[in-house]
C-alpha cells in the first residue's frame, strides 16, 4: 500500500489536462477540453476533459475517471503503477507500505483526523448561528463587515465561545479521542500542574472561525480571527501543520473559486481571508488566499492546474508590496502569466469590494490590471531615477525577474520592453540575463574558460524558442551522445579551477542541464533511448583526481553489451578511435582530447543547438509563404515575430562559434 497522503498529494498535483495532453491533442471549449478519444476509434471528438473536477469522460464509448485512472487504462497499468508513473513525473517519492497493522492504523488514523476536524465545523457553524453569544459577538462582526448571510453559509464560517474547553468537552462527548483531537491542532493537552490536574483546552476559543478546505472540499484546518482590542493576543490563529493540513500547500478559497478559475482562465489572488469573501460576494469568484503566509511552490501549481493567468492584487502600502514581490518571480518561474492590480492608498480588495458596486470594482479591475514589468520598474524607478546606483540594482532586479521565465519568448518580449523602459541596450539585458539563468543551473561558476564564448558570456546558455518543436539533427546528436559515452563522468569544471568556479560540473551534468533548460529533446529515437538510458542509470560521481579512467569504462562496457543490437552498435562506432567524428576536428591533434573538453563540449552543444535554430528557420519560412499565400495576416505576423526572434538568437550563436550558422 501507498500512504494515503502521498495518494493525496498526487492527485492534487497532478494537472489531468497535462497528463491526458501527453497521449491526445486536447482542444479548449468552454471550461473544458475536447479530443478522439484514445480508447475507440472516432472520428468526431466526444473526449472531454474537465481540470476543474479533475476527471475524464467519454460520451461514445463511456470511460471515465479521475488522472490516475487514465494513466492505468491508457498505459495499462496497475494502481500502484500509476502512482509512481505520476510520481515520477510530478517529483514526488512514492514508496510502496506493507498492508500491516500499522499501515491500516495510519489509514484509520487519517480519517479519525478528518472526521473530527469536520465534527469542529459543524460545532463552530452551530455556536455562530444558534448560540447567544454566537449571534451577538461572531454573527454581528460578520454582518457589520457586510457579508451576507448567503456567503457566512457558503463558506461555513464559525465561532468559538470564549469558555476555553467547550469543543473538547463536546468533541470527546461525540467519541473522538483525545490524541486525535491534539493531533489535528484543535486542542491542547495541558500539562499537570500543582493546582490542575493534566486537561485538555482548546486551541481556538472566543474568536471567529474560517474554515479552510481541502481542494475537494474537505474542511482540514481552520483559521481563526479576534475580535478583541488586547494588543497582547495574535489577531489570526491559525492550525498547526498536521497529518491532513499542510500551511505550504493549502489556498484558502480555492475548492469554492477552482470552476471559476478554470472558466475565466484567470486566478485572482489576494492576501486574507475576508479578500476572498468580499470579492466573491461581489461577483468575483476566481479568487484565492495565500492566507497571510509566503507564497509557496506548491500553491503556485495549485493555481496553474486550473488556468495560466495570475493577477495579484495589492493594497495601497508599497512597503508591503516590496516585502512581497518575491512571490511574483516564483509565479512566473512557474511559468504563469502574471498581471498585477495596485488598489488606491488606504484601500484593500475587501474595502475597496464593500465601498463599491460589483460593477464598479469589475471595471476597476479590468481598467487597473497591468503586466508585472510595467508595475515593478514603475514602483522601483522612483527611488532610483536620480541615484546611479540605485538604478543599477533596479535593472539587476528587472534582470532576475525576466531571467526566471521558461518560456524563450516571453523572456525575449520582456527584455526588448524593459530595454525601452529602462533606456539600457537590449543587447546588455540579453546578456545578464544569460548569465542569470547561467548561475541558476550551474551556481555561480562562470565559464570564461572558454577563449572563444569570452567575449560572449551570454550564449553559453542563449535559449532556444519554444516555439520550435520537430527538428532532425541526427548529426549533432551523435556528438553529444559521444561525449556522454567516452566522457560523461569526467569533470568538466571544478571548484578547484584557477577561475575560482563554485561548483563540480561534469560532462553529463553540463550537457544534461543545456538540454533541459531548454525542454530539448533528441528527435533521432535510438539517440534519445541511449541518452534517457544513460540519465536513469548513471549516479553522480565521486571526483577522484588520480582515477584517470572514471566511472565511464563501466558505462561504456554496458552499452557495448547492450541488449538492444543498434545501441551496442552506436556505442561500438562512437567509442571506436577509427571512426572518428566530426566534433574531434575541433581539437588540436597534439593535445589530448580529454583536456580539451571544456572546449570542445560546450562548442558541441552549441553546435546542436545551431543546427535546431537553423532548421526551424528553413521550417518557418516556408510556413510563412503559406500563410501569405493564404493572406492569414494572424498567422503572418506570428510567424515574422517568430522568425524575428530566431535570427537574433542564430546570429549569436554566430559569434560563439566564430562561423555563420547553417
Amino acid at each position: 500500500m501507498i500512504d494515503r497522503s502521498v495518494i493525496s498529494r498526487i492527485v492534487d498535483t497532478a494537472q489531468i489536462v497535462e497528463v491526458v495532453g501527453e497521449f491526445v491533442t486536447l482542444k479548449r471549449r468552454g471550461a473544458n477540453y475536447m479530443a478522439c478519444c484514445p480508447f475507440h476509434n472516432e472520428k468526431t471528438p466526444s473526449f472531454s476533459v474537465s481540470p476543474a473536477k479533475g476527471i475524464y469522460k467519454c460520451f461514445g464509448c463511456g470511460k471515465a475517471g479521475n488522472v490516475v485512472g487514465f494513466v492505468m487504462e491508457h498505459e495499462q497499468l496497475s494502481y500502484i503503477e500509476a502512482l509512481k508513473y505520476l510520481g515520477k513525473k510530478y517529483g514526488i517519492t512514492v514508496e510502496e507500505e506493507e498492508d500491516n497493522p500499522e499501515a491500516q492504523a495510519n489509514r484509520l488514523r487519517h480519517e479519525a483526523m478528518m472526521s473530527a476536524s469536520a465534527f469542529a465545523q459543524k460545532y463552530y457553524n452551530d455556536a455562530l448561528w444558534n448560540t447567544p453569544m454566537g449571534k451577538a459577538v461572531g454573527l454581528s462582526y460578520f454582518r457589520e463587515r457586510g457579508f451576507t448571510d448567503a456567503i457566512i453559509r457558503s463558506f461555513q464560517l464559525g465561532f468559538a465561545p470564549d469558555t476555553r474547553d467547550a469543543f473538547s468537552k463536546a468533541a470527546l462527548a461525540a467519541g473522538h479521542p483525545q490524541d486525535i483531537l491534539v493531533a489535528t491542532g484543535l486542542s491542547i493537552l495541558k500539562e499537570a500542574t500543582p493546582e490542575q490536574p493534566e486537561r485538555l483546552i482548546d486551541r481556538f476559543y472566543d474568536r471567529v472561525l474560517f474554515p479552510i478546505h481541502s481542494l475537494s472540499g474537505r474542511v482540514i484546518a481552520f483559521g481563526g480571527r479576534t475580535l478583541r482590542s488586547d494588543k497582547a493576543l495574535s489577531k489570526y490563529l491559525n492550525s498547526p501543520e498536521s497529518d491532513i493540513y499542510s500551511k505550504s500547500r493549502s489556498l484558502y478559497g480555492l475548492f469554492f473559486a477552482k470552476q471559476s478559475i478554470t472558466r475565466s482562465q484567470k486566478c485572482y489572488l489576494v492576501e486574507g481571508y475576508t479578500d476572498v469573501l468580499s470579492l466573491f460576494q461581489s461577483g468575483i469568484e476566481n479568487v484565492v488566499a495565500s492566507s497571510g503566509t509566503a507564497l509557496t511552490t506548491d500553491q503556485i501549481r495549485f493555481i496553474k492546474r486550473f488556468a495560466p493567468q495570475v493577477t495579484v492584487l495589492y493594497d495601497g502600502d508599497e512597503a508591503g508590496i516590496k516585502a512581497s514581490l518575491r512571490g511574483i518571480d516564483m509565479l512566473l518561474e512557474e511559468g504563469l502569466q502574471v498581471k498585477v492590480i495596485l488598489f488606491p492608498q488606504g484601500e484593500d480588495p475587501d474595502s475597496f469590494a464593500h465601498s463599491h458596486s460589483p460593477k464598479e470594482l469589475l471595471d476597476f479591475l479590468n481598467q487597473s490590471e497591468q503586466d508585472f514589468i510595467s508595475f515593478k520598474t514603475n514602483l522601483l524607478i522612483k527611488e532610483g531615477a536620480r541615484d546611479p546606483l540605485r538604478r543599477a540594482q533596479l535593472i539587476n532586479d528587472i534582470v532576475h525577474s525576466i531571467s526566471v521565465i521558461p518560456d524563450a519568448i516571453t523572456r525575449s518580449v520582456y527584455m526588448e520592453e524593459s530595454a525601452r523602459r529602462l533606456g539600457i541596450e537590449e543587447g546588455i539585458l540579453v546578456q545578464e540575463v544569460a548569465a542569470q539563468r547561467r548561475k541558476r543551473i550551474f551556481g555561480n561558476y562562470h565559464r570564461e574558460v572558454l577563449p572563444e564564448i569570452e567575449q560572449h558570456p551570454q550564449a553559453a546558455l542563449t535559449p532556444v524558442p519554444s516555439f520550435i518543436t520537430q527538428t532532425y539533427c541526427a548529426t549533432a546528436e551523435k556528438e553529444l551522445i559521444y561525449y556522454l559515452l567516452k566522457f560523461g563522468q569526467r569533470m568538466l569544471f571544478t571548484r578547484n579551477d584557477p577561475e575560482h568556479r563554485d561548483a563540480d560540473i561534469t560532462v553529463a551534468q553540463y550537457i544534461t542541464a543545456e538540454l533541459r533548460n531548454d525542454e530539448l529533446e533528441f528527435q533521432n529515437l535510438l539517440y534519445k533511448n541511449i541518452f534517457d538510458e544513460y540519465s536513469r542509470i548513471v549516479q553522480p560521481p565521486v571526483p577522484e583526481e588520480s582515477d584517470l579512467q572514471s566511472p565511464d569504462l563501466e558505462h561504456q562496457k554496458y552499452f557495448i553489451n547492450h541488449p538492444d543490437i543498434a545501441v551496442a552498435e552506436v556505442a561500438l562506432e562512437l567509442l571506436d578511435e577509427r571512426h572518428p567524428i566530426t566534433i574531434k576536428h575541433y581539437r588540436d591533434a597534439m593535445e589530448p582530447e580529454e583536456q580539451q573538453l571544456s572546449r570542445s563540449v560546450p562548442k558541441a552543444v552549441l553546435v546542436y543547438k545551431s543546427k535546431i535554430t537553423g532548421e526551424a528557420y528553413q521550417s518557418l519560412c516556408a510556413q510563412l509563404e503559406k500563410a501569405q499565400a493564404a493572406k492569414d495576416q494572424a498567422q503572418i505576423a506570428t510567424l515574422m515575430e517568430q522568425i524575428r526572434i530566431l535570427l537574433r538568437i542564430r546570429n549569436t550563436f554566430s559569434h560563439e562559434l566564430k562561423r555563420l550558422t547553417l
